[in-house]
């Protein structure tokens, strides 16, 4: 039986657009992140609720998987808002989950 993760994982999910997928994606590795998986989407929500000026938000956006180890969330989750410039309405959303298990690709040093 394998050895249960001693080491706490986070997944951090952020939706941005896909202008600024890159950028997000550069700066979440450079803060801790060791890896990421990204597939590009479309969705509804805010824009509809803003009539007029939500035409300004574009459709495209880039949604990105981002595991961290618990002790890096903030760091990455700090320049995934900025690059993502969630702070702008319409541009995205970040959010952070429990890692509870891990099958497969496991980041480095982390034990199962």
């Amino acid at each position: 039986m394998a050895k249960l993760n001693t080491k706490r994982l986070h997944l951090i999910t952020a939706v941005v657009q896909a202008k600024y997928g890159n950028h997000v994606l550069d700066a979440a590795l450079k803060a801790g992140a060791t890896g990421a998986t990204y597939f590009f989407a479309q969705g509804t929500g805010i824009r509809q609720t803003m009539g007029d000026a939500g035409a300004g938000i574009e459709i495209g956006k880039r949604v990105l998987f981002i595991i961290t180890d618990a002790d890096k969330t903030d760091a990455v989750m700090k320049v995934v808002a900025r690059e993502g410039k969630l702070d702008t309405p319409g541009a995205g959303i970040a959010f952070v989950q429990d890692v509870l298990r891990v099958a497969g690709a496991v980041p480095p040093g982390v034990t199962l």
